[in-house]
Formats: structure tokens, C-alpha cells, sequence
């Protein structure tokens, strides 16, 4: 089959086309023709070295967010060939990344892709959604809760405001003044301009603080400062700040919710009821990963490049 990848770190360019034997399902597992599979910043950063390869071996794929049609099963497993469907990939595990013509998936790993969404906006969602599911759980706020949300205007940004606002929260968001209309279309109920003094701004608005704050833009301890004092913060990259006013800090880790069918398929059901809209920015062959990668390192792009293969 055909895979996307590398066998050294470095710039888009050593991103290439590489010829390996397609994967047969074991038990309890189906294999995806894939057609579709997002590009996150998390790929360029597993590109460049930063988050290292673990025990894979070349050709070093990337991705972690693939949809498809499913074209065989292993033994005992519970899904139909031609069933489509969505799932997250783990680029350093046993079955790899998802540039790829086939994936391996075990059954509890895919949920079907959202009636009427087509296979490259399905793409978009496992990954950013299911960080923003984890996200939200590990604030565990109640409907009327507030909840500030940085870089409100990317992909993982825009499924938190949307999932927030599902759960009955009150959202504060940030956006550049290009954004402002994009994240008002989410449900945010407060927008405010992006910039290092964000936390003051906030107080503005909540004197006292809010409740929790999910920090997506990563502005860690220029943030702090907008919650109030016992609230919750939530970092992706497993920031922690000064243990300071009885504040909670928690970090996600989504591939955790790897066998997270359940959370996967309620991703389907928002999309379905028009709570949560996939973001697709361009949709590229896969032979373009190079120049999409370069397009995500330029920033500021609204929604996910999909590769299709």
C-alpha cells in the first residue's frame, strides 16, 4: 500500500511517498481504506523530531485522524465491510499513523461518520473532538459555569466552544477581528480581542474570574490570571503553573480515549444535530503532504487541511 512519510526529521520536503505490504486485520480489529485524513500542527511536531518516533520504525508515518469505508475484518469483529467510518490514529502504536491507503482499527476505536457529512469533514473530528470531549470532562463544570477558551477561532477552539455551549456553559472566547464572526457563529457568548492581556480583559467581564479556562492559544501563565481562585485550567502540552489560589491544573492527553468508542460516536451525534460543525479549510491528495505541511506551519489557518487518497 501507499504510505506518507519519512525516514529522517526535518522540513516538509522529507515527507514522501513510500511503498509498504498492506496490513491484514487481526481479531476484534477492521481494516479502513482510508480517503481522508486530517493534517493536525501535532503531525509537523512529530515531523520535526519533537515528539520522537518511540518503537516504530521507517517509513515514519504521521497523522491521527482518518475516515473511510471499512474493506475487511479480522475474526469475531462486530462491523460490515463497506461500513463507513471515523477514527483516530496513533502514529507510534503497533498499526501507525493514518497517511496511509489502510489502517488497522481495533472495533471500540471507530464510530460511523455523521449522516450527511462526507468522508473529508469526518476526518476533522476524531482527534480535536475528542481532546475537546477529554477537555471538558476533566473541568467536569455545571450548565451556567463559565468557561474562557484561547484561540477560540482554530479547529480543536471551535469544537470546545460549540461542546461548551451543548452543555449548557457560558463561554468567553478570544478572536482577531477577521475571527469575530466566525467565533460569534459557535455560540460564544463573550468575545474578546486576542492579545497578552487577555486575563485583565476577562476580569472585566467576571470580576471574580471564571471558572475554568481551556488554553488552546497556550498563553499558560499569561492566562492564570482570568480564573477565579479554586478553578480549573486545562493545557495541552502539560503545562502546570504555580500551585496559587487553590487553582486545579489538569493536561490532556487524548490518545487515552483511544478505545473511546462511545465519546466518538457522541462526536457523531452533535454533528448530526447541528451542534458541532467539522472544519475543513482544503482538501489536498496525498501525494501534496509536503505542501500542506508547510501551510500548516505558516498558522491562522480556519479549519483542517485533509489529505485524500
Amino acid at each position: 500500500m501507499k504510505v506518507i512519510g519519512f525516514t529522517e526529521f526535518g522540513g516538509p520536503d522529507v515527507l514522501g511517498v513510500h511503498e509498504v505490504p498492506d496490513p491484514e486485520p487481526g481479531p476484534g480489529e477492521v481494516r479502513i481504506r482510508v480517503r481522508a485524513a486530517a493534517v493536525n500542527p501535532t503531525d509537523v511536531s512529530r515531523r520535526t523530531g519533537l515528539l520522537g518516533v518511540g518503537d516504530s520504525r521507517p517509513p515514519y508515518v504521521p497523522g491521527a485522524d482518518a475516515a473511510g469505508v471499512i474493506d475487511a475484518l479480522g475474526e469475531g469483529s462486530v462491523w460490515q465491510v463497506g461500513d463507513e467510518v471515523m477514527t483516530m490514529a496513533i502514529p507510534m502504536s503497533e498499526h501507525g499513523g493514518a497517511y496511509v491507503e489502510y489502517l488497522i482499527a481495533p472495533d471500540d476505536s471507530i464510530a460511523r461518520i455523521p449522516a450527511g457529512a462526507s468522508l473529508e469533514q469526518a476526518a476533522t473530528l476524531p482527534m480535536n473532538g475528542l481532546t475537546a470531549t477529554q477537555t471538558l470532562e476533566l473541568m467536569a463544570l455545571r450548565p451556567g459555569q463559565s468557561l474562557a477558551v484561547t484561540g477560540a477561532a482554530g479547529t480543536l477552539g471551535n469544537y470546545l466552544v460549540q461542546l461548551a455551549k451543548r452543555q449548557g456553559l457560558v463561554v468567553i472566547a478570544d478572536a482577531a477581528s477577521k475571527d469575530v464572526a466566525l467565533v460569534r457563529s459557535l455560540g460564544a457568548d463573550h468575545i474578546l480581542d486576542r492579545g497578552d492581556d487577555l486575563a485583565d480583559r476577562i476580569r472585566e467581564v467576571f470580576p471574580d474570574g471564571v471558572d475554568a479556562v481551556a488554553d488552546t492559544a497556550l498563553l499558560n501563565e499569561k492566562i492564570v490570571p482570568a480564573l477565579r481562585d479554586g478553578g480549573v485550567f486545562v493545557a495541552l502540552r502539560r503545562w502546570k503553573g504555580e500551585p496559587v489560589r487553590g487553582i486545579r491544573y489538569e493536561a490532556t492527553w487524548v490518545y487515552d480515549d483511544y478505545h473511546s468508542q462511545a465519546k466518538l460516536d457522541a462526536l457523531r451525534q452533535a454533528v448530526e444535530e447541528g451542534a458541532l460543525t467539522p472544519r475543513v479549510f482544503e482538501v489536498m491528495p496525498a501525494e501534496k503532504a509536503s505542501q500542506a505541511h508547510r501551510l500548516v506551519e505558516t498558522g491562522g489557518l480556519r479549519g483542517r487541511i485533509v489529505l485524500t487518497f
